[in-house]
């Protein structure tokens, strides 16, 4: 299986890129992870939000491969427990295990990368740090891998 994660925002916290790294160094080798932080574009008081969102849309997407399933994460998408999550992501890689994650900016997602994803999913329905939600991320994607491998840590 292939993991890409693509993140709007390159300054993290000294202690998120240390949980980050902890749970991404667990993931097998043949998981292929990997992670890519687009900065995070300066507002311009004349510039629009929905501008903003656009021009990080088409960096995004420029990033996404044509071979790859695209997920983004959106408060408005599908909410899963942990184990429907894993039984999905296994269904989907019967067809391609390319994955291509995607984690808006502060201001969320362009339409364009929206209609362009395979699936969005809602991590919660609360707002987050982008922090936080990278790590919460990246655990349920190793708890994932416990799952589909039988590792007992996903009730420990």
């Amino acid at each position: 299986m292939q993991i890409r994660l693509i993140v709007v925002g390159n300054k993290q916290q000294q202690w998120v890129k240390k949980a980050f790294q902890d749970y991404a160094k667990r993931l097998p080798r043949h998981w292929n992870f990997s992670l890519h932080e687009i900065p995070t574009l300066r507002r311009n008081k004349n510039e629009s939000v929905t501008s903003l969102i656009n021009k990080e849309g088409e960096k995004i997407l420029a990033e996404v491969r044509d071979n790859e399933q695209l997920i983004i994460l959106d408060e408005h998408g599908i909410g899963f427990t942990t184990q429907n999550l894993s039984d999905k992501l296994q269904n989907l890689s019967e067809i391609n295990n390319r994955f291509c994650f995607v984690i808006g900016g502060p201001d969320g997602l362009s339409d364009q990368c929206k209609k362009k994803a395979d699936m969005c999913w809602s991590l919660t329905k609360l707002t987050l740090p982008h922090g936080l939600v990278r790590i919460i991320f990246i655990e349920q994607i190793y708890r994932v891998w416990t799952l589909m491998s039988q590792h007992p840590y996903h009730r420990i």
